[in-house]
């Protein structure tokens, strides 16, 4: 599957694999896109199973690999590792670069419905539809050992694309994920401009209805959340208990850690990064 030209911007030696940022022409977002992958040592033997990242409001497909201290146990543990950007960079939408949490930066891993986002707002198309075939195709990853998690607006990607795309990732975890954005101010200004005002559209994409609503049980084998109590952004933006209630209310098992004080950062991430990954090992050392 092509999707333009792939180019390699640079690549580093880490922990005996490879770390690699790329570039490429984008058919869904229709503007150049960067992305990082980390490769640990066994990806040289042959395709090795692969967890996809999601990070936060401002972030770009750097920050998870310079801040999370994750490169050291995926060698450890024989897993690739990948991180898009946040949204897209140049699309030239009025306002676009105004807030912090709306915009540059700040896709929410959706594609948008209303103008002017449409067009080149489609994040979720984007890492569902085209990065993750693409990558497949090119590098040596294992197409049926993929997980996902994220962090903060990451978190709710992770959570809301596997609920949305069932059996495409067969593992789940999150940092401090927005749990209900329908519910928060960081997502209902998301949501009004990228989805229009009609809020049975938002259902959609919020994890806590999502998980409501599923008809069985998504992951059997159990979703982690880290949350940090020290989190100044806990109380307002994330709700990790309606998360929980609706996990509980379809029997899916949920293991919440909330841990004192930590807050929403990446010191936070870097802590917990471990059991994250051994999570994700886990669930994906095999196919069934």
């Amino acid at each position: 599957m092509s999707s333009g030209n792939l180019s390699l911007l640079s690549e580093h030696a880490c922990f005996d694999g490879a770390q690699r940022f790329y570039q490429h022409d984008s058919r869904e977002i229709g503007l150049p896109m960067r992305f990082a992958v980390y490769l640990p040592p066994q990806a040289a033997q042959g395709p090795v199973p692969a967890v996809l990242y999601l990070a936060g409001l401002t972030c770009n497909e750097e920050t998870f690999m310079v801040k999370a201290g994750a490169q050291a146990r995926a060698a450890e543990l024989g897993l690739a590792l990948i991180a898009p950007d946040t949204s897209p960079r140049g699309a030239g939408v009025p306002g676009e670069a105004e807030s912090w949490d709306f915009g540059v930066g700040a896709g929410f891993y959706l594609d948008a419905t209303q103008a002017p986002w449409a067009t080149c707002y489609r994040m979720e198309s984007y890492v569902v539809a085209e990065l993750l075939p693409l990558l497949i195709e090119a590098l040596p990853l294992d197409g049926a050992r993929i997980g996902i998690f994220g962090h903060s607006m990451g978190g709710h990607g992770a959570l809301t694309l596997a609920l949305r795309h069932p059996g495409l990732f067969k593992s789940l975890s999150a940092f401090a994920p927005i749990c209900a954005p329908t519910q928060c101010a960081w997502g209902r200004k998301a949501f009004a401009a990228y989805l229009g005002p009609d809020e049975s559209s938002w259902q959609g994409h919020d994890a806590s209805a999502l998980m409501r609503q599923s008809t069985g049980v998504p992951y059997p084998g159990g979703i982690l959340i880290d949350q940090g109590l020290g989190d100044k952004f806990l109380a307002d933006q994330l709700n990790p208990a309606q998360f929980e209630a609706a996990c509980s209310a379809v029997g899916q098992p949920l293991t919440l850690r909330r841990q004192a004080r930590y807050d929403h950062g990446y010191y936070f991430i870097a802590s917990f990064m471990g059991d994250h990954l051994a999570h994700h090992a886990n669930a994906l050392a095999s196919t069934d």
